[in-house]
């Protein structure tokens, strides 16, 4: 059960670094365990592009595409703000470099696509912890 002192500890923070529009997803581990950086959801989405262009859309957004580990925690803790549709990562395939890496929003799946296709973006930015 939470106290009400750490409910109010929570609204506090969350009101000190959300920005109108923007929804908290949780907090990214780094490589030892350790919390390494909040994720935070940008409004907006764009349709229909291509990864270059849903690169370009995230960086006017005031962001990044998330990365893959990201777009698994969006989809865990914010899967109602996305369309049942395919989503952008920022990452491209390590083998192939005209891929990159897609999330799922429907089925929960994660694959590559050529970065040609038309899927989906949306933009998170980060708070280093």
């Amino acid at each position: 059960m939470k106290t009400t002192a750490t409910a109010a500890a929570k609204t506090a923070f969350l009101a000190s670094i959300l920005k109108a529009g923007e929804e908290y997803a949780g907090i990214i581990l780094g490589k030892n365990g350790d919390p390494d950086h909040h994720l935070i959801l940008l409004p907006g989405e764009a349709e229909s592009v291509n990864w270059k262009n849903a690169k370009e859309f995230a960086a006017k957004a005031g962001g990044e595409l998330p990365t893959r580990r990201e777009q698994s925690l969006l989809y865990a803790n914010l899967k109602e703000g996305f369309q049942e549709r395919a989503y952008w990562s920022g990452e491209q395939h390590a083998a192939f470099a005209g891929f990159a890496w897609y999330q799922n929003f429907y089925y929960g799946t994660r694959d590559y696509y050529n970065k040609g296709v038309s899927l989906r973006a949306r933009a998170v930015r980060r708070v280093v912890i």
